[in-house]
């Protein structure tokens, strides 16, 4: 499961100038329900879900990641939003919940089927062990460039 065969280029904000997590997931889920691919109470759920089970990842290097997702009955059809950040925002550790994680790159999963959440997520897993790859993705000027170093 690719990840830039699920990106949508409606929904990748580069540089985006955000204050909090909210911010952010307001941003890229009301781009993925202007393309259609989300449901009018996406965005609640994803903030409802954040709130409650979140979603930073520490990634060790210079920069880290979020990935908030919501269950499969708030998407219409499956998508990707990818958002790189001005300044870090700060995300809530996946893993430990009280740490604060201050991201750059965010990916937002809309995804249709129980299965694909799962292999879109080992995909993200994999794509954001790449310290290099991270750190292009932050740095990208142009959605094209997003593409190419997906690629």
């Amino acid at each position: 499961m690719e990840i830039k065969d699920f990106l949508q280029k409606g929904a990748i904000l580069l540089d985006l100038e955000a204050k909090t997590s909210e911010d952010v997931i307001r941003s890229l889920g009301g781009k993925l329900r202007e393309l259609g691919c989300v449901k009018d109470d996406f965005i609640e759920a994803a903030l409802e879900r954040e709130a409650k089970m979140p979603t930073g990842l520490p990634l060790g290097g210079e920069y880290n990641a979020a990935i908030p997702h919501v269950d499969i009955e708030y998407v219409n059809r499956s998508a990707l939003g990818l958002a790189t950040l001005q300044d870090d925002v700060v995300f809530y550790n996946m893993v430990d919940n009280q740490e604060e994680v201050p991201c750059r790159l965010v990916i937002m999963l809309a995804l249709d089927k129980p299965k694909s959440q799962i292999e879109m997520l080992q995909s993200v897993a994999t794509l954001l062990q790449n310290p290099e790859i991270i750190k292009n993705l932050v740095r990208a000027k142009t959605i094209e460039d997003v593409f190419e170093i997906l690629s």
